[in-house]
């Protein structure tokens, strides 16, 4: 089906140049029209005039420059302004005369720079030409020109409220742009955090503990390796990170592959940190953010784990279910005397913003025994 474009699109394409032509033309048309000859604005009582070529002049001079009244609304103004003045001294008060008013609309709408100038040059110009229309017509009164002055200035305020509005929203979408902008570097910044985060620490505490096996080239050889597949696990997430980040992505799957928990775990057990995993019900083929949210509680959990009780006994608990998902990991803190909850507290604090997001709960807490805590509850979106 063809989509037509709405009203408002075009007349942004168009910089409104495509509707104010026909207008010219029409308003150019209807001033030589017999009844409309003579019956436009009549400013200072001058008698009416039959149309000779100057009149033509003085039409075309009103109603043509609105074509560019966009791009160059000063000049426009000026040359209406012109026509305008040329129209009501020689009395012609052709229909053209409406031009002024939409002319100075403009200018208020899209004049950027030396607006105040402009006002006082217009208004200058004004004064003689009433002073001249004063002199030359029956002697109408002052007042009726002081009347005519506040009536195009109430069009140049409408012009310059069009100007404050069309500012507004445009700053409005910047710092919509701008908050989405921000969110998308706090969103890359959290996986930045968690990928490197996890994968470098085991690496370290893997270094660590070679350190100490020189003397058993077996688990020297094992320790070493789990560095070298630690590290490419890292290369691999990073990769899938800048993807994410590559203008033409967007159909690769965010959520991990099934198994991803049961590899981190055993990633984890490699780096000298028993780990006892319970899994239980089946995840849902696509749980949407979820299941990220989910595996990078674990991910960050695990990491604190080995960074604060490297050697504690540790508990990951996952459990699908039709309406969420919940996680629980835990130390006893035997290992350490530093607690999970110890560092920054950068990692948890994105986690929660992660999981308010998605609507779930999340806690994180000490243990009597040293140890810490963390639960969380995800609702997964799956239908009952």
């Amino acid at each position: 089906m063809i989509r037509l474009p709405r009203i408002p699109e075009l007349w942004r394409r168009s910089g409104a140049t495509f509707w104010y032509l026909p207008l010219a033309l029409l308003l150019f048309t209807a001033s030589f029209l017999p009844g409309f000859r003579s019956n436009g604005t009549e400013l200072g009582g001058l008698p009416n005039r039959p149309f000779d070529a100057l009149a033509v002049a003085a039409v075309a001079l009103q109603c043509l420059p609105l074509a560019g009244r966009r791009r160059w609304p000063a000049l426009c103004f000026a040359l209406v302004f012109l026509g305008f003045a040329v129209d009501q001294l020689r009395g012609y008060h052709s229909v053209a005369g409406t031009a002024l008013p939409i002319a100075l609309i403009s200018v208020g709408s899209h004049l950027r720079h030396h607006r105040r100038t402009f006002v006082i040059l217009a208004t200058v110009a004004y004064v003689p030409l009433s002073a001249a229309l004063f002199l030359l017509g029956p002697g109408e009164p002052p007042a009726e020109f002081v009347t005519f002055y506040m009536a195009v200035a109430l069009a140049w305020g409408v012009g310059t409220w069009l100007r404050s509005a069309r500012t507004a929203e445009a700053d409005h979408r910047r710092r919509i742009a701008e908050d989405t902008r921000t969110a998308e570097r706090a969103r890359i910044a959290r996986e930045l955090h968690d990928v490197v985060t996890h994968h470098v620490t085991a690496m370290v505490v893997q270094a660590e503990a070679a350190r100490y096996l020189t003397a058993a080239p077996d688990r020297l050889d094992q320790s070493l390796t789990a560095v070298s597949d630690t590290g490419r696990r890292a290369i691999t997430d990073l990769r899938h990170l800048l993807d994410l980040l590559n203008p033409d992505h967007g159909t690769e799957p965010r959520t991990p592959p099934v198994g991803r928990l049961l590899t981190l775990v055993e990633q984890t057990r490699q780096a000298g940190q028993p780990v006892e995993f319970t899994e239980e019900g089946t995840p849902a083929e696509s749980t949407g953010s979820a299941e990220l949210v989910a595996y990078r509680v674990v991910q960050e959990s695990l990491t604190n784990a080995l960074k604060y009780a490297h050697g504690s006994r540790t508990s990951v608990r996952v459990s699908h279910t039709e309406k969420e998902i919940a996680v629980e990991v835990g130390t006893d803190g035997s290992g350490s005397k530093a607690t999970g909850l110890s560092g920054s507290g950068r990692g948890l604090a994105g986690l929660r913003e992660r999981v308010d997001v998605l609507g779930g709960d999340f806690s994180a807490d000490r243990q009597k025994d040293g140890g810490f805590v963390v639960r969380v509850r995800i609702p997964s979106g799956r239908p009952a």
